[in-house]
């Protein structure tokens, strides 16, 4: 594809009058990180950081940022460039120029079981081994990998892909476009036991869990479903690896957990809230819009919107950087206290 092409299918993507550099309109033939690119690569430089990458990078094309020094440096050494305020949710459109995932042709596989009371739209592609019960339904152009379960009472919107092996259990309700990956499992009973007299009682997890439009789950995460009411994951939200959800949960929208991820039962998540790796949410914890928190932070109590926490239990971000400096340095303080001591002499009976 020549440069001029993929210029022209991102276009929507630029400003309206974009700043390229075509040279001679090179063929370019993939993507490519920064360091790795070869010859008819595109690649991307995010930021001046980053500037000394283009001494050496033997990619052919570059996405950059509106920097006329950058863009200098790679027409001095003849790469091809276009400029745009944000190179790498650019490169990110670009790779769909280039690869687009597997999907199953429509239709269904000779070893699938479909019950006949279950519902399917147009264009729809179920794999090998997949297991639909009853009273499920399934919207237009939904593909569904080899060996995943739907439970009776399922509701999977137009367009959303299932890869193979994930479990929606019933009464689930998935939206459009979303992604369900490998081993996932959507749906299962909470963890809901009563205390009595003769042991654990079990509560009956009657509610529903519902995934809103544009929802991803990755593999081998659990969102569980609670005894009554739902749990609800907001529209374009992205649940990493490995995450637990647990019964009753509500999670906004445009939301990014990291892997290892726990949210106990009832936690409530507000719209655009980043968690990183393995933060733990306690239970009935609401944690306000736009909060941040950081890598293994335990948030055990109402967390205000806009804050960045880390730490356990959660502080704020500045405060915790404080206090890992000051406890990096309690040795060296111990010390300096124990040579005081001996300075000061035995106490005084």
């Amino acid at each position: 594809m020549k440069f001029s092409e993929i210029v022209q299918k991102l276009a929507i993507h630029l400003p309206d009058s974009p700043a390229v550099s075509r040279g001679d309109d090179p063929e370019i033939t993939g993507v490519a990180a920064v360091d790795e690119a070869t010859p008819g690569s595109l690649s991307y430089i995010e930021g001046g950081k980053f500037a000394d990458r283009i001494a050496v990078t033997a990619a052919t094309a570059l996405i950059l940022p509106m920097n006329p020094q950058l863009q200098q440096q790679a027409s001095d050494r003849g790469i091809v460039w276009v400029a745009t305020p944000e190179p790498r949710l650019l490169f990110a459109h670009a790779i769909a120029l280039f690869y687009q995932p597997f999907r199953l042709p429509a239709g269904i596989h000779p070893t699938a079981s479909v019950h006949p009371d279950a519902t399917l739209g147009e264009n729809v592609a179920i794999g090998a081994f997949v297991s639909i019960a009853q009273g499920v339904k399934i919207a237009n152009n939904v593909c569904i990998h080899a060996n995943v379960a739907l439970y009776p009472d399922v509701e999977i919107g137009e367009g959303t892909v299932l890869h193979s092996h994930c479990t929606i259990h019933e009464r689930t309700r998935i939206g459009k476009g979303c992604t369900i990956h490998a081993g996932a499992v959507i749906g299962s009973e909470g963890f809901g036991f009563v205390p009595s007299r003769a042991g654990w009682v079990k509560m009956e997890q009657s509610g529903y869990t519902v995934l809103e439009d544009r929802v991803e789950v990755g593999c081998n995460s659990n969102i569980d479903r609670p005894a009554v009411g739902e749990t609800r994951i907001g529209e374009n939200t992205k649940i990493d690896n490995l995450v637990q959800i647990g019964h009753g949960c509500k999670i906004g929208k445009n939301c990014v957990l990291a892997a290892q991820v726990g949210l106990a039962g009832g936690a409530k998540l507000g719209n655009n809230v980043i968690l990183g790796g393995q933060v733990g949410v306690n239970n009935q914890v609401t944690v306000g819009d736009g909060v941040i928190a950081s890598a293994k932070t335990g948030i055990t109590s109402d967390v205000p919107p806009g804050a960045i926490v880390s730490g356990f239990p959660a502080i704020p971000n500045k405060q915790w950087l404080k206090t890992v400096v000051l406890s990096n340095r309690l040795p060296e303080i111990y010390q300096s206290l124990k040579q005081l001591q001996r300075l000061l002499g035995p106490k005084p009976n």
